[in-house]
């Protein structure tokens, strides 16, 4: 008998690829909310400072994917408040705070759900066509 590539796997390999990766930038982002007002240990000290997923292609069977490489620190300035009594307050009384925006992370996580949800679909459709296909075969 031939050997006979499912119609569904190169979909499958792409879309399990890119599961992966935007599971990681879920993670990177529910991070980036948790500590979305964490404060250095230290007087003057640097608060957490956002990170950003970073995503390249990379060859999968079948086609091309994508991976998440790296998390890359968000070098936008922190935010400031003026806070004399904080811990974390410098000399002239201002407290640095993450430079995470809360609302900006939260589209980001909606939008990273919508692409999980977009490739597990994929996945879930190219499975149905294999199993149609070999059906097929079989009558």
């Amino acid at each position: 008998m031939p050997d006979i590539k499912a119609p569904g796997s190169a979909a499958q390999s792409i879309a399990a690829s890119a599961l992966r990766a935007e599971q990681g930038r879920m993670r990177i982002i529910a991070e980036n909310i948790a500590n979305a007002n964490s404060t250095s240990k230290t007087a003057g000290g640097d608060p957490y400072r956002r990170q950003i997923p970073v995503f390249r292609p990379v060859d999968v069977p079948g086609g091309q994917g994508v991976k998440m490489v790296k998390v890359d620190p968000d070098r936008t300035d922190f935010r400031t408040e003026y806070e004399p009594g904080h811990p974390s307050a410098d000399a002239k009384g201002y407290v640095k705070l993450p430079n995470v925006d809360p609302l900006v992370e939260a589209l980001d996580m909606r939008e990273a759900q919508r692409a999980y949800e977009a490739n597990l679909n994929v996945i879930e459709t190219a499975r149905a066509m294999d199993n149609r296909t070999l059906d097929l075969i079989r009558k």
